[in-house]
């Protein structure tokens, strides 16, 4: 009997001491399959993070210096094309999209105040002119921009602010939307809170009216305060284009 009972706790204990086993086999491969899925997860995450960083670097934004509050009444030959600033008319862009090309001088005075132009090649394809009119019409963004055709560039699409600038190939780059976000009303921008609209703003395009004259009996000032727009000193009716 005794044999038989000490036979049986010998059997228990290899059954539990078998049990325990498969107990720890089993917690290890949870555990390690849980390790898994969480190196994959942070993995998958490292590695979208990185890609999307690369994908909106702005590396590829060249800088420039220019000092503002420069207001002429001539046309003024600019070193980049398109313009990131300098002198500039005394009247700004309304900030909006049109299907022409605007004076240069416009445009700059706009970026002055804080706006992002957006140019682009005149033969541009269609659907990618209105995928650029989707990004510069987008809500929260509007009221600083600017976009336009602009011959002779050298890439199909260029962005610029006041004193920066990126050459894009396309309108899908996210590289546009993160130039956007950093530059527009960015901290370069040598008026901050300056309008981009109002009765002063020109709305005609370059081909709807020319640079407005110097006022013959106004002494020259800053036109942001001071003086009339240019449908209110002769010139033509503005009229955008996009309407």
């Amino acid at each position: 009997m005794k044999e038989k009972a000490q036979a049986r706790r010998e059997h228990l204990q290899r059954m539990r001491a078998e049990q325990r086993r498969k107990e720890r086999r089993t917690a290890f491969l949870m555990w390690g399959a849980g390790g898994l899925v969480i190196v994959l997860l942070v993995g998958a995450v490292g590695f979208y993070l990185i890609n999307e960083a690369r994908r909106t670097s702005l590396a590829g934004v060249t800088n420039h210096s220019y000092p503002a509050g420069q207001h002429v009444w001539k046309q003024v030959a600019y070193k980049e094309t398109p313009p990131v600033g300098g002198e500039h008319n005394n009247y700004w862009q309304q900030c909006d999209v049109y299907d022409k090309p605007i004076h240069n001088e416009h445009g700059v005075h706009s970026l002055e105040h804080g706006a992002v132009w957006i140019t682009y090649r005149p033969d541009l394809p269609k659907q990618q002119v209105d995928a650029l009119k989707k990004v510069a019409t987008s809500t929260g963004q509007r009221d600083y921009m600017l976009m336009s055709p602009f011959p002779g560039l050298t890439s199909p699409v260029v962005v610029s602010s006041w004193g920066h600038q990126l050459k894009l190939d396309s309108p899908d780059d996210p590289k546009l939307g993160a130039f956007i976000k950093k530059f527009q009303n960015g901290k370069d921008t040598p008026e901050p809170g300056a309008t981009c609209g109002g009765q002063y703003a020109v709305t005609t395009t370059a081909d709807q009216a020319p640079l407005p004259p110097e006022p013959k009996n106004q002494q020259q000032q800053p036109m942001d305060k001071l003086s009339p727009s240019p449908t209110q000193s002769g010139s033509a009716s503005p009229t955008q284009s996009n309407q």
